[in-house]
């Protein structure tokens, strides 16, 4: 099923911006789409997301490639190097530090209710968890028998049960064992629930607000896919919520955040597009490098992190996100 995305004129707003780095400045040119709809309702518009002054900063770079952020309410960034095979943080006092060595390649990241951290780690080919002791515990690695492919990303439920993709993109095919590319739900009891295995390579995932929409980027498809979600937790009605095409610009749907309005915030072809809850592509913040993930940050949730290849950028937004863990 298609969705049909309301006609918007864009305004192309070039702003000249100071991107910083811990031990560097430069100074270069950034490009911001915004949009307006053609009835001038203000909204669900980019001017109630984002403010005319708001600046890209590029805090650190350098890296292999990047993946994963999210904000712990202690203070600080957590993100992923997966070549690198390592877990940084980025703390107050605005440097990187290493955070996890070996991590399991980890890719996505996420908390808990308890604020623990949980991954999806690529090399371990399983869902792990962070004790507040530091120990590392698998919650999953197998699915009937057989070892997952890749975990990529996950989020977790108000209920406590995690929702993960696994996708290949860290095995071969000659590693597979499943034969499929899921989405899954772990319930608080360890109960492993198969949710979807038709998407080509689910990758980013996020609840609307109200937690009665699941949505998950389907990469290499090119599209976000929308689904209800049920009283036991599972899924239903598959749809397409919105496409990220352009042919013009790298990158695919990978990292997928919501604000508490439930507008959908996803990294795509040239940086971070924005739709409104129905599906109206709001507009697009651009991102110097291929953009692979976000989230929000500082106590407010209205700083907006995003993880860019080998670098880690910010911009202060209007409207908060919805808090890791719920």
């Amino acid at each position: 099923m298609t969705v049909k995305i309301a006609t918007i004129s864009l305004l192309l707003i070039v702003l000249t911006l100071a991107v910083s780095n811990p031990s560097k400045k430069v100074r270069g040119n950034l490009t911001i789409l915004t949009a307006q709809t053609e009835n001038q309702d203000k909204k669900n518009t980019m001017q109630r997301i984002l403010h005319d002054s708001a600046k890209l900063e590029k805090l650190a770079g350098d890296f292999q490639f990047i993946e994963g952020p999210i904000w712990h309410p202690e203070g600080f960034l957590l993100f992923s190097d997966i070549p690198a095979n390592i877990i940084y943080k980025f703390g107050s006092n605005q440097q990187v530090e290493v955070f996890r060595r070996p991590s399991g390649k980890a890719n996505g990241n996420t908390l808990d209710k308890e604020n623990r951290l949980l991954t999806a780690e690529h090399e371990n080919r399983r869902v792990s968890r962070t004790e507040k002791d530091g120990k590392v515990i698998a919650l999953a690695d197998r699915y009937e028998g057989k070892r997952l492919n890749s975990p990529n990303d996950l989020v977790v439920k108000s209920d406590g049960s995690i929702y993960f993709t696994d996708p290949s993109y860290g095995v071969s095919k000659e590693q597979e064992e499943l034969g499929f590319y899921g989405v899954y739900r772990l319930a608080a009891d360890g109960k492993l629930t198969l949710l979807v295995k038709d998407l080509v390579l689910p990758n980013g995932i996020a609840f609307s607000p109200d937690e009665q929409k699941l949505y998950v980027n389907n990469s290499e498809a090119g599209y976000i896919a929308v689904f209800d979600i049920k009283p036991d937790g599972t899924v239903t009605n598959q749809q397409l919520f919105a496409e990220l095409k352009d042919a013009s610009q790298g990158g695919v749907p990978d990292g997928l955040k919501v604000d508490v309005e439930g507008n959908v915030y996803s990294t795509g072809p040239g940086g971070v597009w924005i739709f409104s809850p129905d599906g109206k592509l709001l507009g697009r913040i651009s991102v110097p490098e291929t953009a692979t993930n976000l989230a929000w940050g500082e106590s407010d949730r209205q700083t907006l992190y995003i993880t860019a290849s080998k670098s880690l950028y910010r911009i202060r937004l209007k409207i908060a996100g919805v808090r890791a863990g719920q």
